[in-house]
């Protein structure tokens, strides 16, 4: 089991630390509904120092990302960044994952935590570019502080205009004072914010004055609710291998104006009906669905499994996410979540379940 820098803090915080991908990690420190409800209305950080990061420089770098990411790169100027996955050659997902340009031959990619060595290991046997790939995921750390006040409560704390990052956007700038951070906007859930990258030696420092600025602490059970209400993907449950960038619905990051890993299948499969795409449903009545719950018709026949599920905090009903044959994914379609020995009436909805006011 690895520890991030901050595994002593959180445990001095009272957190409840459990096993996520192979890291010691805080689930939460005073409850999900709490912490949830502070990232929603007020300022919270996360330690995401789990999550990968690979360098990719050199005059080849962007052949290599275009060849291996479904977005198109070329589109990226310094500054900003880029959600994207990697397919594989059998027209899944290996991962997915942002792109940021630092500089102008010099890309981050940021990786799933229990995906780093597998994405590693793909993205260096794609390498026929020469590109050169420097694996810095045991030299970073991450924090998220998310929230309507994030940029109000931690203005003070940097010489950069906060407020002006706007979203899937970054600088490299002073934070906590520390220099040469980056200072990102690409928050996982839906209540504004931003991201500070620093080496492992920096993030205790930035960590207790993020905290002292008025940050809530917030485990990763809050975290999965409040990306669950925005309906963003999580790799391992809503994508893996074997589901495809047009089943999961991210059609909008896969383009076919470069070749990359399986771009002909996919042109293929972007063509044809779909065998199942990815639904959000909510609750009709009481009950919280879980990840592997059956949906079923009215007559009770299996036509899906729900991917991810909980009781939202916000709404105060069930949510989730699964996968449906398309007759049955229409906005408004009537559906019902097998819970134990009860089938429970379910509505398939847009996204996301959560509107900010």
């Amino acid at each position: 089991m690895k520890n991030t820098v901050l595994t002593e803090t959180h445990i001095a915080l009272g957190a409840k630390m459990v096993p996520f991908a192979g890291y010691n990690m805080p689930v939460q420190y005073e409850g999900v509904n709490i912490e949830h409800e502070a990232v929603r209305t007020d300022c919270g950080v996360f330690d995401v120092s789990h999550m990968g990061e690979f360098l990719i420089e050199g005059p080849n770098a962007l052949d290599l990302i275009q060849s291996v990411t479904s977005n198109d790169a070329t589109k990226l100027t310094i500054g900003k960044a880029q959600y994207s996955c990697l397919p594989n050659d059998e027209g899944g997902i290996v991962d997915d994952l942002i792109v940021y340009r630092i500089k102008e031959e010099t890309y981050l990619l940021v990786v799933n935590a229990s995906n780093i060595e597998k994405d590693w290991n793909w993205i260096s046997s794609k390498n026929t570019f020469g590109a050169t790939m420097r694996d810095l995921s045991e030299d970073y750390s991450l924090l998220a502080i998310q929230g309507p006040n994030a940029v109000e409560k931690m203005q003070a704390l940097s010489s950069h205009n906060l407020a002006d990052i706007n979203f899937y956007n970054f600088v490299v700038g002073d934070f906590a004072g520390i220099d040469h951070v980056i200072i990102s906007a690409t928050g996982y859930t839906g209540s504004g914010g931003f991201e500070i990258y620093c080496k492992n030696n920096e993030v205790k420092q930035i960590w207790d004055k993020v905290i002292e600025a008025g940050a809530k602490p917030i485990g990763l059970a809050a975290r999965d609710t409040l990306r669950l209400e925005m309906g963003y993907c999580l790799y391992g449950n809503d994508i893996d291998d074997t589901t495809s960038p047009f089943e999961a619905g991210l059609g909008w990051i896969t383009k076919f104006t470069k070749q990359f890993t399986n771009s002909e299948n996919l042109a293929e499969q972007k063509k044809k009906v779909l065998k199942r795409k990815l639904i959000a449903f909510e609750l009709d009545e009481k009950g919280i669905p879980r990840s592997g719950y059956d949906i079923v018709d009215g007559q009770g026949k299996q036509i899906g499994k729900v991917t991810s599920g909980t009781m939202s905090p916000s709404l105060k009903k069930g949510i989730g996410l699964g996968y449906v044959a398309p007759v049955f994914s229409d906005f408004g379609s009537k559906i019902n979540i097998q819970i134990r020995k009860n089938a429970v009436p379910a509505t398939v909805v847009k996204l996301p379940f959560y509107k900010a006011k």
